[in-house]
């Protein structure tokens, strides 16, 4: 499965932070029938073998809502569960690398802070870019913000689609609109809300919203 722009419109990354008695999966499930239209498995701290029927379960989900389904990072569990892609960070495996061991079928996203990076990542088989921080985020202590200057600058700079990721709410996404990017990355703005399914369908109408004007 080859990623089109369109996929990429409202990007839900998981997080077991707030699962409150609930399973991810059915909170994936929820982000999916408000239209989460990509779901990335992000698990830092699981066990491979938890990690392994985790990421089953949820790319039956997945299937079954005919949305693409990345795995964060972890190549090894990618290609074990045949999952539609990964997606890396500057300190993970390199595109290229990851490109030999998936296969060119496969989609290939990467993160990026500069226009070299994005660049770089292009030219090495990139599907996608995902930049950030664009807004202050608890997700990660390492993300570096990245201006709204940057964050165009990086879309003019490529041809491959661009995601915005990194404290995007549905109250300041609208800020986005105009830099290039065809879609959102987010984490809590889906899964810290208290109606999930609810929350990615405002968000939706926000993104969509946003990505025309």
């Amino acid at each position: 499965m080859k990623c089109k722009r369109e996929d990429l419109l409202l990007y839900a990354v998981t997080d077991r932070s707030w699962l409150g008695g609930e399973t991810l999966c059915e909170q994936v499930e929820k982000a999916l029938k408000g239209g989460a239209t990509l779901i990335q498995l992000r698990e830092k701290n699981l066990d491979q073998v938890h990690f392994l029927k985790e990421a089953k379960e949820i790319k039956a989900l997945c299937a079954a809502y005919r949305v693409p389904f990345v795995i964060n990072d972890n190549v090894e569990i990618a290609l074990a569960i045949d999952a539609d892609g990964v997606h890396v960070g500057q300190s993970d495996m390199e595109a290229g690398d990851v490109r030999t061991q998936l296969g060119e079928d496969k989609i290939i996203g990467v993160s990026a802070q500069t226009v070299e990076q994005a660049v770089l990542a292009e030219s090495r088989g990139a599907d996608y870019l995902g930049v950030g921080a664009v807004f202050p985020t608890g997700s990660k202590d390492d993300a570096d913000d990245v201006s709204r200057e940057t964050l165009k600058a990086i879309c003019d700079a490529v041809k491959i689609p661009v995601i915005a990721i990194g404290g995007i709410s549905a109250d300041n996404i609208a800020e986005l609109s105009g830099s290039g990017i065809c879609g959102v990355a987010v984490i809590s703005a889906i899964f810290a809300q208290n109606d999930i399914e609810a929350a990615t369908m405002q968000l939706k109408v926000r993104t969509k919203k946003m990505v025309a004007e």
